[in-house]
């Protein structure tokens, strides 16, 4: 699958951009603040219907200006138009597929995979739990619906039942609140399994890429590891089994503090090398081709489970590697098809190998023009 066009109108900088694409490498270059990230903001919209830097749709709206709108046209063996619509005045977004109004984030996700490496993926080895199972969230999500539809579930039931904990904490009474709490317990333990079996198999095989990514980048005799941490591992009836038996254990715990204890949102992914930590012990270098790694393991575990191939966004991904590895990860990006590279200038990633197929996209203050 490859992006063919995309128009911009009204966002952030851009009033009106009509830019096509190379089914190769598309470098976009221009300075900080012309609008190249935004490019890639808008594909990435257009691929998930979420904004991955935005905090509010809003916020992306030109100045002046009351809406935005972003159309983009995919090609594989047809091809499929989908357009983003925000309007200021009533406050809404839409979203359509070929022209049809999109209801459920479920009906895009998985359709136009993609794949984003940024600077801030330096969180998924040095942030928090809550940034890797977002990462492990983020690829099952395009590569299985009932994921995401068992994933959207779970987080509505921790939110109910976090509600009546925080009301039992209150009214210091939870013999009243009992059979509620029960009855929530149960839907929480069959999402939440199921999630916990979802996330073990898929790292099962996921290290596999990432072993392949890896070795492919560095070709040093480095062993890349990821392991699931949680308290609930065990066979698919072992894990729910588990889960009742530790929602009963800590219930006082939980009420006490209005707060759901137990669970794979409390959960994590544990990365190594040759058996060290690498959030521990890990050097600058190794962390980043770590986290490059990451994202070409997500790419062709992604290809090969949907049998079709992801579109690769880089945003300034090279500004933390010596030149050795930018080299190594310039060639291999050969490999991926269709992808998208910011830079601020084409001499700062003068390593990178160019074809004819490739195409340069200069973006100056939100124009654009082809060198």
């Amino acid at each position: 699958m490859v992006l063919k066009s995309l128009r911009l109108k009204n966002y952030r900088i851009h009033g009106d951009s009509s830019l096509t694409f190379s089914d190769g490498i598309n470098f976009i270059v221009g300075e900080n603040g012309d609008g190249k990230t935004t490019i890639l903001e808008a594909i990435y919209s257009l691929c998930t219907t979420k904004n991955f830097k935005a905090a509010s749709e809003q916020e992306l709206v030109k100045f002046s200006n009351d809406f935005y709108e972003a159309t983009g046209v995919f090609q594989e063996y047809t091809s499929d138009t989908a357009r983003i619509y925000y309007s200021t005045v009533d406050g809404k977004k839409t979203f359509l597929l070929n022209e049809k109004p999109v209801h459920r984030s479920s009906e895009v996700i998985g359709k136009f995979p993609i794949v984003l490496l940024t600077p801030e993926d330096h969180q998924l080895t040095q942030g928090s739990p809550a940034e890797r199972r977002k990462f492990v969230d983020a690829i099952l999500s395009q590569a299985n619906p009932l994921y995401m539809e068992t994933l959207l579930d779970y987080s509505k039931t921790l939110k109910h039942r976090s509600s009546l904990l925080n009301k039992m904490r209150e009214e210091k009474n939870t013999f009243v609140h009992n059979a509620e709490l029960e009855a929530w317990n149960e839907k929480l333990a069959a999402s939440g399994s199921k999630l916990c079996s979802y996330r073990q198999k898929f790292l099962s095989l996921f290290s596999a890429y990432l072993q392949n990514a890896y070795t492919s980048i560095l070709h040093e005799e480095e062993e890349p590891a990821v392991v699931y941490q949680s308290t609930l591992a065990g066979s698919d009836a072992e894990i729910k089994v588990n889960f009742l038996a530790q929602l009963q254990q800590r219930k006082d715990e939980e009420v006490r503090r209005g707060a759901n204890l137990v669970g794979p949102h409390r959960d994590d992914i544990l990365f190594s090398i040759n058996g060290k930590a690498l959030k521990v012990f890990g050097s600058q270098g190794q962390h980043k081709t770590f986290q490059v790694a990451l994202r070409f393991a997500q790419f062709f575990y992604m290809k090969d489970i949907l049998g079709r191939t992801p579109i690769f966004l880089l945003d300034d991904a090279f500004g933390e590697l010596d030149m050795k590895r930018a080299s190594s990860i310039s060639t291999y990006i050969r490999s991926v098809g269709q992808a998208f590279i910011t830079a601020t200038d084409l001499s700062n990633v003068s390593f990178l190998f160019r074809t004819g197929n490739d195409s340069v996209i200069d973006i100056t203050k939100g124009a654009v023009s082809y060198a």
